[in-house]
């Protein structure tokens, strides 16, 4: 039993270890797999180590040339192996093929490329080289004319954006570069070369310079990565450019950690010029004209966006602050800002709107000099550039600096641009102690571009506002309010007015008035000599409430209507003024309310052109009537001529109601209820003879009797 016993126990202690080697068996099978992998790999390592990959040459030019789609080929010597696991690369003859469309036969040519290029990155996608020898060779990078293909995306036809790899040093000798840009009619030739090391020191300087022309506009530039010895150590790189042209000039500057590394190297950027319009040209972008500029900025790629931080500068006499982003999202140019200015020179505000920078400068800033005598600005919206990118920019200004006109201040403006639809909403600033809001929205999608207008001025103080024209404050202390809606076609906002329909209204409500303004514009001759007699002058006359309201029909503004309703007067108008010719045509009545002397009583035109109004004040109506005062004074007595400058003070008083609606001439009402009479579309029930309608005739006999 024992003899049984133990050999059972050897029985068990026999099959032990062959049940165990049973389960290492998988175990030593994958030590084994990976064994001959290894040593395959090591194999292929050792052959292409010795050979150089040499025999690769064949393989390589047809993989290439079918993956790029363009012909790939190696007319000498041919290197691809690990060294000792990064990718070393040399070819002596390489040149690729340039797709059908563009002007060059070859997109690359060299005598001799020679590199080192990281491997775990280029799994991931990431082109990164140690070290790059680039000898006599020639590159050309080209848009097609449509902008949707180009030169250096190889395979596939696209449109994507050239990206440099990521090198940590280069020799590059003898070298030249072609950039061609049809839609930006941008031409470059820039040639690259290496100051050659002294002794046993490494090459110091790569230099370029080049020229080129830009909308038919020449220009130059040149530069150098300057490399200190320890470069060969994966030290640091000096760098500088320069560039002048198009009356611009752009200077960068910085450290690099390798010779094309700059993702997260801040660079000091600084440009200068005449017009800051044409260095965004270079971008494709369109932003408005401005006078002579300088800016400086901090400028850093990041997450394949340029930033321009800690932004600032000058233009023309202002001064301007914040930061810029100019990105490809959606493989579409995005432009992002927030500005900000202090103080604005209304010069400088000029080119904003389409006035021409450099003729407001020769002209000291007239409008109307660089105009032509003209006052609405004609300068095109630059469709095509608008349509090649989108913007969010935000501007706020603190105060406007302009002299003659009434204070601006605290502009705070939003633009949005997509798509060649472009919005300024809102748009608000202060005027005098008012505020202004607007929304603008320019749709340059359709085939004629449409804009549309809608601002809001808030109550202000007349006698601030209009503080430049006479009013003063003291005995002032009525308001005004105001708003213009306008939409029309036209790619400027000389056309645009032009072809505009809409409506455009100015409300006072109730308030005072300095009487000497409003006596001069009542041409009540007896009452205005009578109170200067009497030294009265700043005596304020009381406004009960006002319209000065017009209906825009293309381009042409008809009054609907002028009626401003005093203490003593009702002041109406007729006639209107166009956009199209920038002509005035306007004619002002007043009505007495009660009995006056020496009343003109006829209308006072205000004529001319938008940059030189004129003011009608001896009309043929009060010719007419002083021929009939001599006549009567000849016939009768003097006393007699007197009779034809008589107000009988007839005129009804307006309901306020409908004025302060902002109501159109058809629902204005007198202040019994009735409709007006004297009142409509660009005109007045009364002529310009002085006639009255036969129903203000009825009125009038009434009244002539009840006083006599």
């Amino acid at each position: 039993m024992a003899d049984q016993a133990l050999y059972r126990t050897g029985s068990v202690e026999q099959h032990g270890p062959r049940e165990g080697g049973r389960t290492s068996t998988p175990f030593a099978s994958l030590i084994a797999v990976l064994a001959t992998l290894i040593g395959l790999v090591l194999l292929a390592w050792t052959i292409l180590f010795v050979t150089k990959g040499r025999f690769l040459k064949s393989t390589f030019e047809r993989y290439a040339s079918r993956s790029a789609e363009r012909e790939v080929r190696v007319a000498g010597d041919f290197k691809l192996y690990l060294n000792p696991i990064d990718i070393k690369f040399l070819a002596e003859g390489l040149t690729i093929t340039n797709p059908r469309w563009a002007k060059e036969r070859y997109f690359l040519k060299s005598k001799l490329i020679d590199s080192k290029i990281e491997t775990i990155p280029l799994i991931f996608g990431k082109r990164r080289a140690d070290w790059l020898m680039f000898v006599n060779g020639e590159l050309d990078l080209a848009w097609s004319p449509d902008g949707k293909q180009n030169t250096w995306t190889l395979g596939k036809p696209s449109g994507e954006p050239f990206e440099l790899p990521d090198i940590k040093r280069a020799l590059i000798q003898g070298t030249r570069i072609r950039y061609t840009d049809p839609r930006l009619r941008l031409f470059a030739n820039v040639g690259i070369d290496t100051v050659r090391a002294q002794d046993t020191r490494f090459a110091q300087d790569i230099r370029f310079a080049g020229n080129g022309t830009l909308r038919e506009r020449p220009f130059t530039l040149s530069g150098s990565l300057m490399s200190p010895n320890e470069t060969a150590s994966g030290g640091r790189n000096r760098f500088r450019m320069h560039a002048e042209g198009y009356q611009t000039v752009l200077d960068v500057s910085g450290t690099l950690p390798g010779a094309t590394r700059i993702e997260g190297v801040p660079l000091d950027f600084r440009l200068r010029g005449y017009n800051l319009a044409r260095a965004f040209d270079f971008l494709g972008v369109a932003v408005p004209d401005t006078r002579a500029y300088r800016l400086r900025s901090t400028l850093t790629r990041q997450e394949g966006e340029w930033r321009f931080r800690r932004l600032r500068g000058v233009f023309g006499e202002s001064d301007l602050a914040g930061w810029v982003t100019v990105g490809m999202p959606d493989n579409r140019l995005k432009l992002d800002a927030a500005l900000a200015t202090n103080t604005l020179d209304i010069i400088d505000a000029g080119p904003f709107i389409g006035y021409d920078p450099e003729r407001l400068d020769a002209t000291g800033g007239s409008v109307t000099r660089a105009q032509g005598g003209r006052i609405l600005p004609d300068a095109p919206l630059r469709v095509e550039a608008i349509s090649r990118f989108d913007a969010d920019v935000k501007w706020t200004v603190r105060r406007v600096r302009a002299d003659a006109l009434p204070a601006i201040s605290n502009i705070d403006l939003t633009l949005d641009l997509d798509r060649r639809l472009l919005k300024l909403s809102p748009l608000t600033f202060d005027l005098e102690r008012g505020h202004v809001s607007a929304d603008v929205s320019i749709n340059a999608r359709r085939a004629a571009v449409f804009t549309d207008m809608d601002l809001r001025l808030s109550p202000t103080p007349m006698g601030r506002l209009l503080k430049g024209f006479g009013v003063e404050e003291s005995g002032t202390t009525g308001t005004v309010k105001a708003r213009v809606n306008l939409a029309g076609p036209g790619d400027s906002i000389r056309e645009w007015l032009g072809n505009s329909n809409g409506r455009i209204a100015i409300i006072l409500p109730q308030g005072s008035l300095w009487s000497r303004n409003v006596q001069l514009s009542e041409l009540d001759i007896g009452t205005f000599v009578w109170k200067m007699w009497e030294k009265r002058l700043k005596e304020p006359v009381q406004i009960n409430c006002g319209l000065i309201a017009f209906t825009v029909r293309g381009g042409i503004a008809a009054a609907d209507p002028i009626l401003i309703d005093t203490k003593k007067n009702v002041i109406l108008g007729r006639g209107g003024f166009s956009f199209k010719n920038e002509a005035l045509d306007l004619r002002l009545r007043a009505d007495g309310k009660k009995f006056s002397l020496f009343s003109a009583q006829s209308p006072v035109g205000i004529v001319g052109q938008f940059a030189s109004p004129k003011l009608d004040v001896i009309s043929p109506q009060l010719v007419a009537r002083g021929a009939a005062g001599v006549g009567l004074a000849a016939v009768a007595s003097p006393l007699a001529g007197i009779l034809a400058f008589v107000d009988i003070g007839d005129a009804e008083s307006a309901a306020c109601g409908p004025v302060l609606a902002g109501a159109r001439a058809t629902a204005q009402r007198e202040k019994d209820g009735d409709p007006r009479d004297d009142v409509g579309r660009g005109t007045t029930a009364k002529s310009e003879s002085g006639k009255r309608s036969p129903e203000a005739k009825q009125k009038q006999r009434k009244k002539f009797l009840g006083i006599f």
